[in-house]
C-alpha cells in the first residue's frame, strides 16, 4: 500500500509501455497479461518476510540452489554460454578437491550477446550510470544495508580471531571451520562485496583478506582491521536473495522470466533490433577480457599515512660541504688514512691519506681549469661536464679526480671503462656523453695504456661516441699549482654535482649529501665510501672484485684484520664467503657495529642473510649488526636498518602470500608453503625524509595499509633529475601524490623511488619488488626476480667462483613455475654458458639479453616454446550465422545503402576485318594472304640479338608441313589430342597451328630440364598421360632426351606415345586444311598445376579462343603496327596466349623473350623493350623479381649503355594471385630514374575458369590502392583504412575488367550476392570461359559448378564461372573512358589457400609477409596448416646457429600482427620451398613434403 500510494505515476508509465510493446514487439497477449500482472504485484504489498536475524543460515548446497534458480531466471536459452557453465563446474569441483585457487575461465563477452550481457551483469559499485540493461540499486531499498556492513565488521573480527585454523592465513589458505563459513554465509545474504563473491564463495571457502598492520608476538605480521572503518556500506546491489530491482528501483521477483525480465528492462527506449549482419560491423575482434577473479584478494585497510623519519638533526662546528671537509680533514689531519686500496693478492696496494687527497685533488681542478686549451679560450669552465674513466680496481685515482672536478666546480660524469669499440651498451652512454656535452675524458696511466688504438697510436672514436680529449691524472703528468692559487670551497647548494650512469637513465645529484649506497659493495669503490668517508673522515679499505673472485673470504679477513667497524657487502659477498669459510679459523667478527647489506632490498637476500648469521653467530656475529638497506638511482638511500640496542629484539620480518602479491595486496601466509616470499625490513625512513606508497598505474594516489605500492621519498637528499629529459623528469622526480579525496599529501614534491614495497608497523618499511622488473601478465603483477629465483630453485645450483649458472632443459621449470606464480611460462631459452651479456659488476644485463633476443641475436643452444598455454585472450572464435540466408543478406545490404558487388567491362563493339573469322586457322589463313611478309615474331637469345623471326607467310607454310606430318606419320584423326613438349620459341608456335590445321587438338607441356630430369620429366609424363595424348611433337634434341637413359631411370619410357620430330618436315603440303564444323568444339586444352598442387586441364573452345583474343585486342589496342615484348613462360595461361595467338589474331609483332634467357642475362628483356621502343610489355613476378634484385646496383651503367623505359605504356605482371604490391613498388622505384612511369606498372588476373578477367589497358584510369583492415577480411568484411593505420593490408587493383566480362561477388557457400563491403568468390560470366574440366589427375569426381553456376538469389538465369578466388569490388571516384565510374577488382587470395582458424579465414601470405619482416636472415616463408596446427616453414640465410634465434620471433610476430599461436616452426635451407613457373609457391607440395618428412630441415620447434 505504501509504495502504491507514492509512485502511481510509474505505475501508469508501465502499463501504458506495456501496451506499446504489445504492439511494437512479438510478445503475445497471455505474455502482456502475465508481465502485467507481475508489474503491478510489485506495487502491492508483499508477504511479510523473516527478519535478517532469523533468517535460516544460507548453506552452500542451498545457496547454489538459489545461484541456480536464478541463473535460469536471468538468461535466455539463447545466450547460455557453455564456457560460463564449466567455469562454475571446474570451480565447484576445485571446490570439493581442497586444492589451491586458480583463476576461473572467463566469460568471452561477444557482439551478439553484448545487450543481453549487459543486462544480467551487475555493475561497478563506483558506477552510477542508469543505462538501460542495468541493474540499480535502490540506497533505500533493504533496511538492513548499514546493519549488514556492521555484520560484516563482526564476521571478519571473528573469522580472524575466532577461527580454527592459523591466523595468519592469507586468500589461497583454509582458514576457518564451518563455523566461519556459516558467518559468511549469514552476512552473504544482506551484504554485496564487490563483484561476484556470491560465485566465489561457492567456489573457495575462503576466509575474507585480512589486513596488515602490527607485528604479532612471533614477529610475523598480525591481522586486525582499523575499528575506524565500520563505517556504513552503499545500499546492497544484486545481493538479496529474494528481490532483485530494475532500472528503474522497482524490485520484482528474481522468478520473473528471461524474456518478461529483458523487456521490462528495456521499455524506456524501445527500438527494433539491428540487422546486425549489414548494420554492425561483427569482425571487430574482441580480445578476452579477463574477467576479475571472484577469489581475488582486495585491499581492505584503511589509507595509509605518509610516515616521517626523525628529525634531522644540525651538528654544530659541521663541514658545510664536501668540499670543506676535505680541506679540513685534509689540512688539520694530513696523515690520517682516507683509503686502502688491495691488490690481487690481498696485500695493501696503497694508501691514500686525508693530505695526499687534498694537495692531489687541487692539483687535478688547477689542470683542469688552466691547463686544457688556452688562456683565452679554455676547454673547460666552472658548470661543464667532464667524463671520468677509471677501472674498478683503482679506486684512488678515480676518488681524487672526482674530487679534482668538485674543486674546479665542474660536473663528473663517471662512466666504466669501454672495453672494445663494440662494447655494450656504450653506444647509449656514447649518446649521453654527446647530450651533456662533454668534451674531456680524465683516466688514469694504465687505464690509457689499455684502450683500444688505432696503427698511429691514437684513442679511436668509440662508435656513437663524441670526440674526447683524453687527460690522464697521475701526478707525474700535472703542473703543480701556484702557492697563491686556491679552489673557492662554498657552502651547499642546489647546483648540479655530479651525473650518475645508470642501466636507464642518467640521474643529476645535487650538493645536497647523503650517503649512497646503492652501487657500492665489497670490492668496488663507490659514491658511499667517496662520500660518507670524506665527510666522516672514515677509513675506507677497498677490496677489488678481482680479489673477491680469488680470495670469496677476503672481505671477512679485512674486517678481522683491520677490526672494522662497519662493512658493506651485497649478497652475493655472504654466500661466497658461506661457501670458503671451511678453510679459515681465525675469524672474529666482534668488532662490527653495522654489516650494511647493499642489496637488502632484494626479497631474496633474506636468505643469505639468515644462512650467513647461522654461521658467523659463533664468529662474534651479532644478529642486531646485519643492515640491509633499500636505494635506488634517483631517490639514492631510500631506506636503511639501524642497529639498535636491544639485541633481544629480533629484526621485522613477514610471509607475504605471492598470489595476494600478483594482485597488489599484502596477506599473510605460513612458511610451509612453496607460494610465499619471507621479506625482511629495510629500517625506517631515512632522518628528515617523508615516505609513502602510491598505486603503481595512474594518479599517484596513496595505497590502502595492505596494498602494495611504489615507495616515493621526499626528502632533500634524492637525485634532482635525469639529464635533458624534462618529460620523464617530471613523471619520477616531481611527484605529489593524493589522498582518496584528491587532496595532495605535500606541498613539496616526491620523488619516484622504482622500488615496490610498503611501510609496515612501526614504520618500517618492507620492499618486495622492483618496477623495472614488473611483469603485468593477465592483469596480475609478477616480479621478475621472483620468477628467477623460483626457476633457478628448481635444480641444483652449483656455485663456482669463476664459472656460471647451468639450467637442465627439464619441465619442471614450466611446472615449479605454474604452480607457484600461477603464471605460464612463454618462452624458455638456454644459452651457452658465460653468452649472456653482463654488467660491470658481474650481473646479467636485462636490457641487453631483451634486446638480443628480440633482435634475433642472443643465439640459444636450445628453445622451449609454450604459447598455447599461456596465451589465453585470443579474440573470440568467430561464430557464422547460418540462419541468415542469402536473401536476408540482398534485402539487407539494400536497407544499409550499400550496392550488390558486380561490375562489367566495356562492350565488344564492331567487328572488324579478322573478327568475321571464327577459327584462328582462317585469320593466319588470311593474314597469309593479305600481308604474307608482315612480321609477327620476334625470338631473342641472351644476347639480345634475333634467333628467329616468323612472317605471316612463313607461319602458314611451317603449319600446313606439321599438318601434313601428323596426318601421314602420325597418321592421327580430327580431335585426337597432340603433346607439344617445345622450349621457348618459334617451333611451339608453328606446331600449334599445325594441329590446328590436322584438326588435332594440342596441349603445351614445359619440357624436361636437362640438369634436373628426375623431378621434371615425371610432370611431363603425368600431363601426356592425364590427357589422353595419342601423340607427342617435340624437336630432336629434348626426343633424345626423353629416350635417354637418365629419363629410362624417372619414368617408363615405353610407355611413350609416338614421338614426332618436327625438325624434320615433309615437303608437300596437305590437300586440304581442316575447318572445324562448330565453334564450339575443342581447340586447345590448357594444362596447369595450381598453387595448391592439383593438375587441372582445361577446355577452350574456338569460339572462346577467338572471343579471348578479341577482348584483349580492344583492352591494349593490339594493331598490326603495335610492337609487344613478353617475357612468360608459352605454357598456359595467358602466358600462353599472349605469346602463340594474339598476334596471329591482331596482326601486332610479339619480341619473345624466354625467361630462362634471363637467368645468364638479367637486363635482356628490359634492354629489348629500351631497343625496339616498345610500349606495352608482358612479364610474370619471377621475371620481375630477378630484375629487381640482380639489377638494382647497375642502374647507372644501364643508362649509360642507353637504357630508356620512358616509352613503356604499360607493363603488366601476368599472375593467378594476390597483386604483389611491395615488388611492383620496388621494380617502379628502381626503375624511375631510367624513365618508367609508375602509373605503366600493373597486374592482370586470372584463373582456370577463366585465363584472363582483369588485364591493364593503354586507355582508362591509373591502377588504385587501397588500404583494407586485415582483421575485417578474417571476417570476410571490407573496411577501408587510412595509410598507415594499425592492421591496414596495401591491395593493388587487378587491372580493369576485359571487354566482355561480367563479374559479380557471391557468397561461396550460400551462393548469394553480396554487397561491396564484403569479401567473396569471385564470379564471371564471359564468351572466354573455358568449357570445364577436361580432367584433375587424382580427383576425377570434380564439381560441376566450377563452370556452370547459378546465383541462389537475384538474377538466377545467368550462368556463372567460379574463380576460387575471394575478393572485393569498389566503385571508385574515377572514370572510366565511356565516362562512367570505374569499378576496380581486387583480388585477395585464393579459396582453396585460406585457412580456416578459429572460425575466420586468414590467407597464408599475410601470415608470410609478417614472418618474412621479422628477421633480416629470412629469405622466404611459407605456411600451411596440419591437424588444426600452424605450420611456418622458414629459409634461412645464415649460419645455422641462428635457426633457434627464428623460433620465438616467427612465433611472436603470428601472434601480434594476426592474433594466432604457430604450432610448428621449420628451419629449412634456401630453395627448399617449391615454387612453379609462376613464381608461386607451392605450398601443398611443401606440406607434403612435411608431412613425408622429406625437407632436410635445421631445425623443426614444436610448440607446445
Amino acid at each position: 500500500k505504501c509504495l502504491f500510494s507514492f509512485k502511481p505515476k510509474v505505475l501508469a508509465v508501465r502499463a501504458f509501455q506495456s501496451k506499446t510493446e504489445l504492439k511494437v514487439s512479438d510478445i503475445t497477449q497471455k505474455g502482456y497479461e502475465k508481465k502485467r500482472s507481475k508489474l503491478i504485484g510489485a506495487y502491492l504489498p508483499q508477504p511479510p518476510t523473516l527478519p535478517p536475524e532469523r533468517r535460516a543460515p544460507v548453506t552452500p548446497s542451498s545457496s547454489s540452489r538459489y545461484h541456480r534458480r536464478r541463473s535460469s531466471g536471468s538468461r535466455d536459452e539463447r545466450y547460455r554460454s557453455d564456457v560460463h557453465t564449466e567455469a562454475v563446474q571446474a570451480a565447484l569441483a576445485k571446490h570439493k578437491e581442497r586444492k589451491m585457487a586458480v583463476p576461473m575461465p572467463s566469460k568471452r563477452r561477444s557482439l551478439v550477446v553484448q545487450t543481453s550481457m549487459d543486462a544480467y551483469t551487475p555493475p561497478d559499485t563506483s558506477s552510477g550510470s542508469e543505462d538501460e540493461g542495468s541493474v540499480q540499486g535502490d540506497s533505500q531499498g533493504t533496511p538492513t544495508s548499514s546493519q549488514g556492513s556492521i555484520n560484516m565488521e563482526h564476521w571478519i573480527s571473528q573469522a580472524i580471531h575466532g577461527s580454527t585454523t592459523s591466523t595468519t592465513s592469507s586468500s589461497s589458505t583454509q582458514s576457518g571451520g564451518s563455523g566461519a563459513a556459516h558467518r559468511l554465509a549469514d552476512v552473504m545474504a544482506q551484504t554485496h562485496i564487490g563483484e561476484k563473491l556470491v560465485i566465489g564463495f561457492f567456489t573457495e571457502n575462503h576466509s575474507a583478506p585480512p589486513d596488515v598492520t602490527t607485528y604479532t608476538s612471533e614477529h610475523s605480521i598480525q591481522v586486525e582491521r582499523p575499528q575506524g572503518s565500520t563505517t556504513s556500506r552503499t545500499a546492497p546491489k544484486y545481493g538479496n536473495a529474494e528481490l532483485m530491482e530494475t532500472g528503474d528501483g522497482v524490485p520484482v521477483s528474481s522468478r520473473v522470466s528471461a524474456k518478461i525480465q529483458q523487456l521490462v528492462n528495456t521499455l524506456k527506449r524501445p527500438k527494433r533490433p539491428p540487422l546486425r549482419e549489414f548494420f554492425v560491423d561483427d569482425f571487430e575482434e574482441l580480445l578476452e577480457v579477463q574477467q576479475p577473479d571472484p577469489n581475488q584478494p582486495k585491499p581492505e585497510g584503511a589509507q595509509m599515512l605518509a610516515m616521517r623519519g626523525e628529525q634531522l638533526g644540525v651538528v654544530t662546528n659541521w663541514p658545510p660541504s664536501l668540499e670543506a671537509a676535505l680541506q679540513r680533514w685534509g689540512t688539520i689531519s694530513p696523515k690520517a688514512p682516507c683509503l686502502t686500496t688491495m691488490d690481487t693478492n690481498g696485500k695493501p696496494l696503497y694508501i691514500l691519506t686525508y693530505g695526499k687527497l687534498w694537495t692531489r685533488s687541487m692539483k687535478v681542478a688547477y689542470n683542469i681549469l688552466h691547463k686544457l686549451g688556452t688562456k683565452q679560450e679554455p676547454m673547460v669552465r666552472p658548470g661543464d661536464r667532464v667524463a671520468l674513466v677509471f677501472p674498478n680496481n683503482d679506486p684512488a685515482a678515480s676518488m681524487v679526480a672526482f674530487y679534482g672536478c668538485l674543486l674546479a666546480e665542474v660536473v663528473p660524469v663517471p662512466i666504466e671503462v669501454p672495453l672494445t669499440r663494440k662494447d655494450a651498451g656504450s653506444q647509449q652512454i656514447g649518446f649521453l656523453l654527446g647530450s651533456c656535452g662533454v668534451t674531456v675524458a680524465l683516466t688514469s696511466d694504465a687505464c690509457h695504456k689499455g684502450l683500444p688504438k688505432s696503427p698511429t697510436g691514437e684513442i679511436p672514436q668509440f662508435k656513437g661516441w663524441p670526440k674526447l680529449l683524453w687527460f690522464v691524472t697521475e701526478s707525474k703528468h700535472l703542473s703543480k699549482p701556484p702557492r697563491d692559487w686556491f679552489p673557492h670551497i662554498k657552502d651547499a647548494n642546489n647546483d648540479t654535482a655530479y651525473i650518475e650512469v645508470s642501466p636507464w637513465v642518467w640521474t643529476q645529484g645535487t650538493r645536497t649529501w647523503c650517503g649512497r649506497d646503492d652501487a657500492s659493495c665489497a670490492g668496488f669503490t663507490s659514491v658511499y665510501h667517496c662520500f660518507q668517508s670524506v665527510m666522516n673522515m672514515m677509513h675506507v679499505i677497498s677490496i677489488p672484485y678481482s680479489l673477491m673472485k680469488v680470495n670469496p673470504l677476503s672481505w671477512i679477513q679485512k674486517v678481522c684484520q683491520y677490526k672494522a667497524k662497519v662493512a658493506c657487502v651485497k649478497s652475493r659477498d655472504m654466500h661466497w664467503a658461506l661457501v670458503a669459510h671451511r678453510d679459515q679459523r681465525d675469524i672474529n667478527l666482534s668488532s662490527l657495529r653495522m654489516l650494511i647489506v647493499a642489496d637488502g632490498a632484494n626479497p631474496w637476500s633474506i636468505s643469505s642473510c639468515d644462512a650467513f648469521l647461522n654461521v658467523f653467530q659463533s664468529k662474534g656475529l651479532r644478529q642486531e649488526v646485519i643492515c640491509p638497506c633499500a636505494s635506488s638511482p634517483e631517490a639514492l638511500t631510500v631506506a636503511i636498518r639501524r642497529p639498535t640496542d636491544d639485541s633481544n629484539q629480533p629484526p621485522g620480518r613477514g610471509v607475504l602470500s605471492m598470489h595476494g602479491l600478483t594482485y597488489g595486496v599484502i596477506r599473510v601466509d605460513s612458511e610451509e608453503k612453496l607460494s610465499v616470499l619471507t621479506v625482511q625490513d629495510v629500517g625506517l625512513v631515512m632522518p628528515g625524509a617523508i615516505m609513502c606508497s602510491v598505486k603503481p598505474d595512474g594518479i599517484p594516489q596513496l595505497c590502502r595499509t595492505d596494498e602494495i605500492g611504489e615507495l616515493c621519498v621526499c626528502a632533500i637528499a634524492t637525485g634532482t633529475s635525469y639529464y635533458g629529459l624534462s618529460g620523464m623528469t617530471k613523471n619520477t622526480f616531481e611527484v605529489f601524490p593524493v589522498m582518496s579525496s584528491g587532496a595532495p599529501v605535500s606541498e613539496y614534491p616526491f620523488v619516484r623511488t622504482g622500488l615496490l614495497g610498503f611501510v609496515g608497523p612501526g614504520g618500517l618499511v618492507f620492499v618486495v619488488g622492483k618496477m623495472d622488473g614488473l611483469m603485468v601478465v593477465s592483469g596480475r603483477r609478477h616480479n621478475a626476480d621472483d620468477i628467477v629465483a623460483t626457476a633457478l630453485a628448481v635444480e641444483p645450483m652449483k656455485f663456482v667462483y669463476r664459472g656460471s649458472l647451468n639450467i637442465s632443459p627439464s619441465l619442471v621449470t614450466f611446472q615449479a613455475i605454474d604452480s607457484i606464480h600461477q603464471v605460464g611460462v612463454y618462452c624458455l631459452a638456454l644459452v651457452p654458458a658465460n653468452t649472456l651479456p653482463k654488467t660491470p659488476l658481474g650481473g646479467i644485463h636485462l636490457s641487453e639479453t631483451k634486446q638480443l633476443f628480440l633482435e634475433g641475436s642472443l643465439h640459444p643452444c636450445n628453445v622451449l616454446m609454450c604459447p598455447h598455454t599461456c596465451v589465453t585472450n585470443l579474440p573470440k572464435p568467430r561464430q557464422k550465422q547460418p540462419e541468415i540466408g542469402p536473401a536476408s543478406v540482398m534485402v539487407g545490404n539494400l536497407v544499409s545503402g550499400k550496392r550488390i558487388a558486380q561490375a562489367s567491362g566495356r562492350d565488344l563493339g564492331q567487328i572488324e576485318d579478322n573478327d568475321q573469322f571464327l577459327f584462328l586457322s582462317e585469320v593466319l589463313q588470311w593474314r597469309a594472304q593479305t600481308t604474307p611478309d608482315h612480321v609477327l615474331y620476334t625470338l631473342l637469345n641472351c644476347r639480345g640479338t634475333i634467333a628467329n623471326s616468323l612472317t605471316c607467310v612463313q607461319l602458314h607454310k611451317r603449319a600446313e608441313k606439321i599438318a601434313v606430318m601428323l596426318m601421314e606419320r602420325g597418321r592421327l584423326q580430327d580431335g585426337d589430342h597432340v603433346a607439344l613438349v617445345y622450349p621457348p620459341g618459334i617451333d611451339l608456335i608453328a606446331a600449334f597451328y599445325g594441329c590446328l590445321y590436322a584438326g588435332c587438338v594440342p596441349i603445351t607441356v614445359r619440357p624436361p630440364h636437362p640438369q634436373n630430369i628426375a623431378t621434371t620429366l615425371p610432370t611431363v609424363k603425368m600431363i601426356v598421360e592425364v590427357s589422353r595424348s595419342a601423340c607427342l611433337m617435340t624437336t630432336q634434341l629434348i626426343c633424345k632426351l626423353l629416350r635417354s637413359r637418365e629419363a629410362a631411370a624417372a619414368v617408363d619410357v615405353r610407355a611413350w606415345p609416338p614421338i614426332l620430330d618436327t625438325d624434320d618436315l615433309p615437303k608437300k603440303r596437305p590437300a586440304q586444311i581442316y575447318k572445324p564444323s562448330n565453334p564450339d568444339t575443342l581447340a586447345y586444352l590448357d594444362f596447369s598445376v595450381s598453387t595448391t598442387g592439383m593438375l587441372a586441364g582445361v577446355k577452350m573452345s574456338h569460339a572462346a579462343t577467338s572471343a579471348f583474343c578479341r577482348s584483349i585486342k580492344l583492352q591494349c589496342e593490339l594493331y598490326p603496327s603495335r610492337e609487344v615484348a613478353i617475357c612468360l613462360d608459352p605454357y598456359c595461361g595467358l602466358g600462353f596466349v599472349l605469346w602463340c595467338l594474339c598476334s596471329v589474331y591482331s596482326g601486332h609483332q610479339s619480341i619473345l623473350i624466354p625467361p630462362s634467357e634471363l637467368e645468364t642475362n638479367p637486363a635482356l628483356w628490359l634492354l629489348a623493350v629500351s631497343q625496339y621502343k616498345v610500349r606495352d610489355t608482358f612479364c610474370s613476378y619471377s621475371v620481375m623479381e630477378l630484375c629487381t634484385k640482380g639489377l638494382g646496383s647497375q642502374t647507372e651503367s644501364l643508362k649509360a649503355r642507353g637504357l630508356d623505359l620512358s616509352r613503356v605504356r604499360t607493363c603488366v605482371v601476368v599472375a593467378e594471385e594476390r597483386p604483389r604490391i611491395a615488388l611492383t613498388q620496388s621494380f617502379s622505384k628502381l626503375f624511375k630514374d631510367l624513365g618508367l612511369h609508375p602509373r605503366a606498372v600493373s597486374t592482370s588476373f586470372g584463373c582456370r575458369v577463366n585465363l584472363a578477367i582483369c588485364l591493364q589497358g593503354t586507355s582508362g584510369p591509373d591502377p588504385t590502392t587501397v588500404y583494407v583492415d586485415m582483421r575485417a577480411l578474417r571476417h570476410d568484411r571490407v573496411r577501408l583504412v587510412e595509410r598507415g593505420s594499425p592492421h591496414s593490408l596495401p591491395l593493388m587493383e587487378s587491372g580493369k575488367i576485359l571487354p566482355g566480362v561480367r563479374i559479380i561477388i557471391a557468397n561461396p557457400e550460400t551462393k548469394g550476392p553480396l554487397g561491396d563491403s564484403h569479401l567473396g568468390e569471385i564470379w564471371v560470366h564471359s564468351a572466354h570461359n573455358a568449357s570445364g574440366y577436361f580432367t584433375i589427375y587424382g580427383d576425377e569426381s570434380l564439381q560441376s559448378d566450377h563452370f556452370n553456376s547459378r546465383l541462389s538469389f537475384g538474377d538466377t538465369q545467368t550462368v556463372w564461372a567460379r574463380t576460387g578466388y575471394l575478393g572485393f569490388l569498389r566503385r571508385t571516384e574515377l572514370t572510366d573512358a565511356n565516362g562512367e565510374r570505374h569499378d576496380a577488382l581486387y583480388v585477395v587470395g585464393a579459396l582453396d589457400e585460406a585457412m580456416e582458424l578459429r572460425g575466420m579465414r586468414y590467407h597464408p601470405i599475410d601470415i608470410e609477409t609478417s614472418v618474412i619482416r621479422a628477421h633480416k636472415s629470412v629469405t622466404e616463408c611459407a605456411v600451411f596448416t596440419w591437424t588444426n596446427l600452424l605450420v611456418v616453414v622458414v629459409e634461412l640465410d645464415g649460419s645455422e646457429q641462428e635457426a633457434l634465434d627464428l623460433v620465438p620471433l616467427v612465433t611472436n610476430v603470428v601472434l601480434e600482427e594476426h592474433y594466432l599461436v604457430v604450432g610448428v616452426v621449420v628451419v629449412v635451407d634456401i630453395g627448399v620451398i617449391p615454387i612453379n613457373s609462376r613464381g608461386e609457391k607451392q605450398r601443398m607440395h611443401l606440406r607434403d613434403g612435411f608431412l613425408a618428412d622429406q625437407l632436410d630441415p635445421i631445425y623443426v620447434a614444436y610448440n607446445m
